[in-house]
């Protein structure tokens, strides 16, 4: 994307890496990138202050920051839907105190935005609704105090269900981390149109493609990028017109070879970039 167009750095999501931060640094500097999407979850699992320290002698750019659930069951759609996010009562107390803390360490680091599946936006039933809402309030409020976003990560609803939502929250420390992937394995809609929709609110990106499944409710296929549905070159074109400013992670999540999609779709985005 030359000519005048925006030049975004690229990055990389650690956990495509691996958890274990040796495992990371060395492909960091294999794939000589200085741009990274941090998983806080060894930190927090472990209590390793040391992870944190060492994470900050690296120099690197940490475009945000990325918490998960342990209950949560990825084994189908239905299974994440009811376990997934900021809504399933048997888990909140927990989730909550996992999202304050990762929102403690991600001021700590000087990071902006902390990204999260905060779960299913459920409109037929009122009272989900409600709780969500006023969960996601209180998390917004909590990271607001340490001048955190918090990044709604797309993927289970619909970009319209999504920005209506955001719309009718109007919190300044909620927005969005778009990963096109995403919508095409939940089968949430079309990614192009999405960024469209939802363009003033997304502040990180996944580079994450995908083959969406024929099936309602069944998940799609991850693939390496540019090898799925996604009209790669389309997708950052039209975040180029809806002006995306932030960082390009690339998310490679399944497959024998992640390393080697990766270093592919460096090579793709730095000539489609």
């Amino acid at each position: 994307m030359k000519n005048n167009k925006q030049i975004w750095p690229i990055g990389i999501c650690s956990w495509s890496l691996g958890e274990g931060l040796e495992d990371v640094i060395a492909a960091m500097k294999s794939l000589q990138l200085k741009h990274i999407h941090l998983s806080l979850n060894p930190a927090i699992d472990n209590s390793q202050n040391e992870y944190i320290k060492n994470v900050m002698r690296q120099k690197w750019n940490i475009s945000a920051t990325m918490v998960a659930f342990p209950q949560e069951d990825y084994s189908t759609i239905a299974a994440i839907r009811q376990t997934g996010g900021i809504l399933p009562d048997p888990y909140w107390e927990d989730n909550r105190l996992r999202i304050l803390s990762a929102i403690d360490i991600t001021a700590e680091l000087g990071v902006k935005y902390l990204e999260f599946h905060f779960g299913f936006l459920d409109h037929s039933l009122p009272s989900a609704m409600q709780k969500f809402t006023d969960r996601t309030l209180f998390l917004a409020d909590a990271a607001a105090k340490r001048n955190v976003v918090l990044l709604m990560e797309t993927g289970q609803e619909s970009a319209l269900d999504l920005n209506e939502f955001l719309t009718n929250v109007n919190h300044p420390a909620l927005a969005i981390n778009f990963d096109p992937g995403n919508m095409l394995l939940y089968g949430s809609g079309n990614p192009i149109e999405a960024v469209s929709t939802l363009g003033k609110w997304i502040k990180n990106v996944h580079c994450k493609d995908a083959i969406a499944s024929n099936k309602k409710d069944v998940w799609g296929k991850e693939t390496a990028w540019g090898e799925g549905q996604l009209n790669t070159l389309f997708f950052l074109e039209t975040l180029q017109k809806v002006g995306f400013d932030g960082v390009l992670n690339i998310e490679r999540e399944c497959g024998i070879s992640r390393l080697v999609d990766i270093k592919k779709a460096i090579k793709l985005l730095q000539n489609q970039n």
